[in-house]
């Protein structure tokens, strides 16, 4: 209900002009929807591609233009954020770093810039930079993927701490891609069994059981498909180790479905692989993605 205008004593009780003040700011803020979808009563022509558009037709109706479009034609593509490789470990690593210094500085007012600078930080703080390290370097190469490919990079996995580093968006399917940073050390395949016994293959990195990172990039899998309202749209995974002593002949291989290889050659693979069905509709399909999946 609206006060009378020029009415500054209209006022039953405070707690009730309060009350009506919050009722009146929730539905007068509330967002109306611009667009509406209708039958032409008379004809017209689609503003984006001049089609005609004659009476009866279903079309867009654009209320803030006047206008209408076909309900085939796209409207115009809204940027979203893609990200930046690496943040939120970069983010972490340094919030570990400086309350590390906090803690030591408080404990050791007169020899904590000592120990500071005789101790190097633990593993597992530095283990974040090396992973935004790892996260940089393979955008540096997603940088050359084709213009009819889409990037988004540092995605948050709502209601989690965990992050996606890369979804890239091809025709042919998505690739969600997890970036690591194994420098100097070689990704293995370890199969057990396949005759008489079940097949079972893990991965190794210098000999050590890691098959845990390919259990990671499935689930992520999992989470992106679930975000498709297209059923239909391939989902891949990649476990890219950048810096990996790789041999010079052969050397990639999948574990469980699970792409396992290197930045060049997963540029190569995002571009060469075929859609099994119809193309994908790139565009809508990373903006999907791009809501499903904030910036982390």
């Amino acid at each position: 209900m609206r006060c009378p205008a020029g009415s500054s004593t209209y006022a039953p009780q405070a707690h009730a002009a309060q009350h009506a003040a919050a009722t009146f700011k929730a539905v007068t803020l509330e967002p109306a929807p611009t667009d509406k979808r209708m039958r032409l009563r008379y004809a017209g022509a689609c503003r984006l591609c001049d089609k005609p558009l004659p009476a009866g037709t279903d079309a867009i109706y654009e209320r803030e233009t006047k206008t209408t479009r076909c309900v085939t034609c796209a409207t115009p593509p809204v940027e979203h954020d893609t990200g930046v490789a690496g943040a939120s470990a970069r983010r972490e690593h340094e919030r570990r770093k400086n309350a590390r210094e906090q803690r030591i500085r408080t404990k050791h007012p007169k020899l904590g810039g000592l120990i500071l600078a005789m101790a190097d930080d633990p593993q597992s703080t530095e283990a974040w930079q090396r992973g935004a390290i790892g996260e940089e370097r393979l955008a540096e190469w997603l940088k050359g993927l084709p213009d009819d490919l889409r990037v988004l990079h540092d995605r948050r996995i709502p209601g989690t701490r965990a992050n996606i580093d890369h979804i890239v968006v091809a025709p042919a399917g998505v690739w969600v891609i997890d970036a690591k940073r194994y420098k100097g050390q070689r990704p293995s395949l370890h199969v057990e069994g396949g005759i008489l016994r079940p097949r079972v293959e893990t991965l190794r990195v210098a000999g050590r059981d890691k098959t845990k990172l390919v259990s990671g990039i499935q689930k992520q899998i999992t989470l992106v498909t679930a975000a498709l309202p297209d059923a239909n749209v391939d989902v891949h995974g990649a476990l890219c180790f950048v810096e990996a002593d790789w041999p010079l002949i052969g050397g990639s291989f999948e574990v469980n479905g699970i792409h396992v290889l290197w930045p060049k050659l997963l540029v190569k693979r995002l571009t060469e692989t075929s859609a099994a069905g119809p193309p994908v509709d790139v565009d809508t399909v990373h903006a999907q993605l791009a809501i499903a999946f904030p910036v982390a």
